[in-house]
């Protein structure tokens, strides 16, 4: 027998009413041996535990992978939001070293600063940049019409910006003529028309995959970039969740 200290997100926290916990787990256990012990151990995640995403030392875990004895696990549910990801691109050359195109990728309490961002990944041959930026709505008309007071978003931080690096790497090996790429997220209470999020990306022309990229971006970002948002409003609160479950290898 072994122990391992569980950490638990969003609506996975409150229902366990803990944001971590220390389960006995047997020799050789795997992620659904920790699932039933933790039904027995915290009863208002049972109807939870099907849909919850699992990672292991910061990578997504499914019912049969192994876990090792001082692993770092952490259950949440799928992340917020998730799209359908766009047609892929034809690949263009390179025409400078890999090594001189600039990344950046944050998990921040701090405001998004447009024109620094976008500084930081210009360089003398850019020509074009494509910024996708999400906002806080106060007000959705799309489906059940309803007000937002704000929004408090959290973030399993380690693995996130991991997984925003993921995605810088993804957009490199699909786009290899985009140049700088940044990739940023706020969390905290963010109030309407407040900026979320920021998805950027610089290359020599604008017909070189700028705009499919950043596309590409964001949508992967709410596949598999471990952040969560809380609704606040005048009927109450909710997590918003996602529907996206990541497959082996991602």
């Amino acid at each position: 027998m072994y122990q391992v200290e569980v950490l638990f997100f969003a609506s996975l926290r409150d229902r366990a009413g803990t944001r971590h916990t220390t389960i006995e787990l047997p020799d050789c256990a795997v992620v659904k041996d920790l699932k039933s012990n933790l039904r027995a151990a915290f009863p208002g995640l049972s109807e939870a535990l099907g849909s919850t995403l699992v990672s292991i030392n910061r990578e997504f875990a499914f019912d049969d992978d192994p876990i090792p004895e001082g692993a770092e696990v952490a259950l949440f549910p799928p992340v917020s939001g998730g799209s359908g990801q766009p047609a892929g691109y034809e690949p263009q050359a390179r025409s400078e070293s890999l090594d001189e195109y600039p990344t950046i990728f944050s998990i921040t309490e701090d405001e998004l600063d447009l024109n620094t961002l976008l500084a930081q990944i210009t360089l003398p041959g850019t020509g074009a940049a494509c910024v996708f930026t999400g906002m806080v709505r106060g007000l959705t008309t799309r489906g059940e019409p309803h007000e937002t007071a704000y929004l408090e978003y959290e973030a399993y931080k380690p693995m996130a910006e991991e997984k925003m690096r993921q995605v810088a790497d993804e957009i490199r090996e699909q786009w290899p003529a985009v140049q700088g790429i940044a990739i940023l997220q706020r969390i905290g209470r963010l109030d309407p028309m407040t900026p979320t999020v920021l998805i950027a990306c610089t290359a020599a022309h604008r017909d070189t995959g700028v705009f499919e990229a950043s596309r590409y971006g964001i949508d992967r970002l709410k596949e598999i970039v471990p952040v969560w948002k809380k609704e606040v409003g005048p009927g109450g609160e909710s997590w918003v969740e996602g529907s996206y479950f990541p497959k082996p290898g991602e």
